[in-house]
């Protein structure tokens, strides 16, 4: 509770009620200064622990988790061109594996005809990572379905 306040030189008698609203008002007072102080604070800084064990305690990803099998490989290739392309995914043709990373042949069917023989298909190459990431691709050829070609 807050002294009365002087005036010219001495103390004010204040009433009951009267010391009723200066309770009230030192209460909204100092309550709207906590809550101003709350706002003006810097925001609370995270614990250093859980920052510091997330950073040191994480291990190399490639120590993580393995590298992914021929399999997971092309089918992963397989479903990003299909979304890169807008196009269902195909099937996978070819799969070979290079120095720096895979190279998979990936069948789509771009355009869809009746009947399904007059579908038009493209072979597309796409070119991962060691690890499977999409490096690149290229559509090597386009042809109808039920046509003849060289193969």
């Amino acid at each position: 509770m807050t002294p009365p306040r002087k005036r010219d030189g001495g103390t004010t008698k204040s009433s009951p009620a009267s010391s009723k609203k200066t309770t009230k008002s030192s209460t909204s007072k100092s309550a709207g200064k906590s809550a101003k102080t709350t706002a003006d604070a810097k925001p609370a800084r995270k614990d250093p622990a859980k920052s510091t064990s997330r950073r040191s305690g994480s291990a190399p990803k490639a120590a993580a988790r393995p590298r992914p099998g021929a399999a997971e490989v092309a089918r992963h290739a397989a479903e990003e061109l299909a979304q890169l392309i807008r196009k269902d995914p195909g099937e996978v043709t070819q799969l070979e594996r290079g120095d720096d990373g895979w190279s998979i042949h990936v069948e789509i069917t771009e355009l869809r005809r009746i009947p399904d023989t007059m579908d038009m298909m493209a072979l597309y190459e796409v070119t991962t990572d060691d690890d499977g990431s999409l490096e690149g691709y290229r559509r090597l050829r386009r042809y109808v379905r039920g046509v003849p070609g060289e193969e």
